[in-house]
C-alpha cells in the first residue's frame, strides 16, 4: 500500500474518532487547506504567465546597436 492511501485511511480512522461537535472545525480547516493548495497553484500559474509575457519582447537574434 502506498503511503498516499495509508495517510488518507490514517485521516479517516482519525475523523471517525472525533466528537461531533468538532466536524464543523474540521470542514472549515479543510477548506482553508484546499483554498491554499489552490492560492499556490493559481499564483504559480500567473507567475509563469508574467514570465512568459516578459519574454515576448526578447529575441533570439542580437541587435546592432551601433549607428554608422
Amino acid at each position: 500500500m502506498d503511503t498516499l492511501t495509508k495517510n488518507r485511511e490514517q485521516i479517516i480512522e482519525l475523523i471517525k474518532t472525533l466528537p461531533e461537535d468538532s466536524l464543523a472545525e474540521l470542514i472549515n480547516f479543510v477548506d482553508y487547506l484546499r483554498y491554499k493548495a489552490t492560492e499556490k497553484q493559481s499564483q504559480k500559474t500567473s507567475r509563469n504567465f508574467l514570465l512568459s509575457v516578459a519574454a515576448l519582447g526578447s529575441s533570439a537574434e542580437k541587435s546592432d546597436n551601433k549607428k554608422d
